[in-house]
């Protein structure tokens, strides 16, 4: 089980990938679109072109996780969308909501961080 904390990275890739590609395939797509390191400790979540099935990948220190979810029925409708980059950054809270199929963009959760008060 990997356990998501709210200071943990998480990257999501906006287009679809092939999913035919393994943990190597995605290590590259880690590096070369979107442009960060996969060994960087960052969870990093895919799509294929269906919208049917996504891939989470993430380097622990001791080697890589890949873990896939199909939906047995229906699709994931909403997806993070940018015009100028090749991921989106997400929150652990909105992971959650976009692996239930939901929208993560509607999901609200307590701030990252914030300033206790004296």
């Amino acid at each position: 089980m990997i356990a998501t904390t709210p200071q943990m990275r998480i990257l999501v890739a906006v287009e679809p990938v092939d999913f035919r590609c393994g943990i190597d395939g995605l290590a590259r797509i880690c590096r070369e679109t979107l442009r960060n390191d996969p060994f960087s400790g960052g969870l990093y979540v895919f799509r294929n072109r269906r919208a049917t099935a996504v891939k989470l990948l993430v380097f622990d220190s001791q080697g890589f996780w890949l873990m896939q979810k199909r939906l047995s029925n229906g699709r994931f409708s909403y997806w993070p969308q940018s015009q100028t980059d090749t991921s989106q950054r997400l929150e652990a809270h909105q992971l959650q909501v976009l692996l239930a199929a939901g929208n993560p963009a509607a999901a609200q959760g307590a701030p990252v961080w914030r300033r206790v008060s004296a």
